[in-house]
């Protein structure tokens, strides 16, 4: 499912449901040694997912432990990110010398909970939703749409990004774009928003924003 809104220079691996034989490595146990079983599952699957990606690229059995704001530490040379959510679970990884960023997100598609949407929405982003075509669930896209640009952001500016930093503005076909509301200075430039895809398919929604050496170079010189 995910691959279907990534580009070439991205490897992705996805699991549906539980994956009996993911395990963890020694470096990535300290994050989930007091975790509820739920949570611990989840890790481990998700760091299986990342292993096969990372195959992908030429890796063997590497761990990725995560930073001190529970982001994946990927191995030198590689740009990645994670998602989970109820019986799913992807990564999608890429050679820092073709893409600067990613940030990847799967939620089940189904209704936010009441007064979700308020909080997460800047002026103007509900009405551009109410005026999209009613063959998907456009609220639960944004909120995704959201913590993707969020997990690109993050390793290239070191920052916190609210959910009301960034203006969404999604196309009839789920491509989107997110303007940022709080431009911010990178070792590239000043980076001003993101472009994405989304999908929607069994039951579930995820979005994707990637962003190539090319695109951040022109954007922001």
């Amino acid at each position: 499912m995910i691959e279907r809104i990534l580009p070439g220079e991205v490897v992705s691996s996805e699991t549906f449901g539980d994956d009996p034989r993911a395990r963890l490595l020694p470096e990535e146990e300290p994050v989930v040694a007091r975790a509820v079983h739920k949570r611990r599952r989840e890790f481990t699957v998700a760091r299986g997912c990342a292993r096969r990606a990372l195959a992908g690229l030429g890796h063997g059995e590497v761990a990725v432990p995560s930073g001190t704001n529970r982001e994946p530490l990927w191995p030198e040379g590689v740009v990645g990110s994670i998602t989970h959510c109820t019986g799913y679970c992807a990564s999608a990884v890429a050679r820092e010398d073709a893409v600067r960023s990613l940030g990847i997100d799967a939620e089940t598609d189904g209704e936010l909970p009441p007064g979700v949407l308020e909080q997460v929405t800047v002026e103007g982003e509900r009405e551009l939703l109410a005026r999209l075509p009613a063959d998907r669930n456009w609220d639960r896209l944004l909120f995704s749409a959201k913590e993707s640009v969020y997990k690109a952001w993050f390793p290239l500016t070191g920052r916190w990004l609210g959910f009301t930093d960034a203006f969404v503005s999604f196309d009839p076909d789920g491509g989107f774009r997110a303007e940022l509301t709080v431009p911010a200075a990178t070792a590239h430039g000043t980076l001003t928003g993101f472009t994405g895809g989304s999908v929607s398919e069994a039951g579930l929604v995820a979005t994707a924003v990637v962003v190539r050496i090319g695109e951040l170079d022109q954007a922001t010189s």
